[in-house]
């Protein structure tokens, strides 16, 4: 026979000081959960009888607790709502302490982000109704840490049409983001990596967490260049690179596969944001001229939003072991129904679809930048969600965006070693929703032209 709590519909963990009596220590339980959060506002509280139950209680002893929370105001009691959390004043304005500053600026143009409003909830919703229907049981058991087979199946042919990138399904490993697939690479590489100079400081941080050494790779006009015999790995970004905005030169993207070849190094792509061309069609993969020699590495953090928490790598099968490995002592698996929602996403065109609607959308945005300038400079914005501003006092314009409530994102961060290297702001142009667009467009004009 089951016991009754195994049945008692809300779960509640209290811990009961056992040198008070049952009535008060229940009391300080109930408040300290409260108080500290771990009972959110709203929180539905076990109805009486089954507390009294869980708790080895006598049921008016649960009751008269419950009571005396009510009448302070920790609690709140209707007739068929049962009994819940109450919202206090303190903890609605502060929140539980979290470590870090979540206070978003007001305006927002900082890089690195699309516009999340634009975020596909019908199609999402749709994807997820149709794909977990078809979805046989297995599917949410524990699996091949490569990724379902159905999304590796489709991300394969999506990248080969779309990016021109030689996937096979088994060479394929789904992550949670680029960030998850650069520490993976990282922790199964044997050497040093070279990395852009500039380039993006975090994710030079992300492989050195993971114990190698990152050696500066010179950019120019025409991308990267200079690569090094003694890597274990160089991290580009050939179709935009980030965050000048420049593309590898054809020469450049030649002399980098026979670089890879020639020392047996692996080339880490990251195509960041490969979807979103204006002026011109859009550069392959150099992943497509030698998938022996190059890690493609892509996301849906620019296309859906960073929150999705997928991205992918296809991998040169050498490597494909060792990342699975890795993976298998780590995470394991990237959740079950993301992954057949973008699947079905994929393969129904939805993907498609939205794609093209925030390319439109992006390259309206990028106009108006450019529009507003009025005679700066703007680099890179022949594709992508950035422009690069050359400014020579980044200090002082950044400031000034600040006393206007504006966020802008500083190019000196971005250089291995800033000491003398030229300044500037990276304007992200996708981050700002719809309604604050025009505003922030407004302030960094004013900014610019003090």
């Amino acid at each position: 026979m089951s016991q009754p709590w195994a049945t008692s519909g809300v779960d509640l963990h209290l811990d009961l000081d056992p040198g008070t009596g049952r009535r008060t220590g229940l009391e300080h339980a109930l408040r300290d959960a409260i108080r500290t959060g771990r009972l959110a506002p709203g929180a539905r509280l076990p109805a009486t009888r089954r507390l009294a139950v869980e708790l080895g209680l006598a049921r008016n002893t649960v009751a008269a607790a419950y009571d005396q929370l009510v009448a302070e105001g920790y609690l709140t009691a209707r007739r068929g709502a049962g009994t819940r959390v109450a919202t206090l004043p303190q903890l609605a304005a502060d929140g539980p302490a979290t470590g870090h500053d979540t206070t978003a600026p007001r305006l927002d143009l900082r890089p690195g982000c699309p516009d999340v409003t634009t975020f596909p909830t019908t199609a999402w919703l749709r994807a997820t109704r149709r794909a977990l229907l078809a979805a046989p049981a297995s599917a949410h058991s524990y699996g091949d840490p490569r990724g379902l087979p159905v999304l590796r199946h489709a991300l394969a042919e999506y990248l080969g049409r779309t990016r021109g990138v030689h996937a096979d399904p088994d060479t394929i490993v789904v992550t949670c983001g680029y960030v998850h697939g650069l520490a993976l690479l990282a922790g199964v590489l044997d050497g040093p990596v070279a990395m852009e100079d500039p380039g993006l400081p975090f994710h030079r941080d992300v492989v050195r967490r993971a114990g190698r050494t990152v050696v500066p790779l010179p950019v120019d006009d025409d991308g990267a260049h200079s690569f090094p015999d003694h890597v274990a790995a160089a991290v580009v970004t050939p179709a935009h690179q980030y965050p000048t905005g420049v593309p590898l030169h054809p020469a450049r993207r030649h002399a980098l596969v026979d670089w890879a070849r020639d020392t047996g190094a692996v080339v880490v792509e990251d195509d960041y944001d490969g979807e979103f061309r204006y002026d011109r069609q859009p550069l392959g993969a150099v992943q497509g001229t030698a998938p022996d020699h190059v890690v493609y590495a892509g996301s849906a953090s620019k296309t859906l939003g960073p929150g999705v928490r997928l991205g992918w790598l296809v991998l040169p099968p050498r490597l494909v072991e060792p990342v699975v490995e890795a993976r298998r002592h780590t995470d394991l698996i990237t959740a079950a129904p993301t992954q057949l929602t973008l699947a079905d996403l994929i393969t129904s065109h939805a993907y498609d679809r939205h794609i093209r609607a925030c390319r439109l959308r992006y390259r309206r945005r990028r106009d108006q930048l450019v529009d507003t300038l009025h005679g700066h400079t703007a680099l890179g914005v022949s594709a992508g969600l950035h422009a690069v501003i050359p400014h020579p006092d980044e200090t002082a314009v950044l400031a000034a965006a600040a006393a206007e409530g504006l966020a802008l994102g500083g190019l000196r961060d971005h250089w291995h070693d800033p000491e003398g290297r030229p300044g500037g702001l990276v304007v992200g142009y996708g981050t700002p929703p719809e309604h604050t667009w025009r505003t922030a467009l407004d302030a960094l004009a004013r900014v610019l032209s003090a």
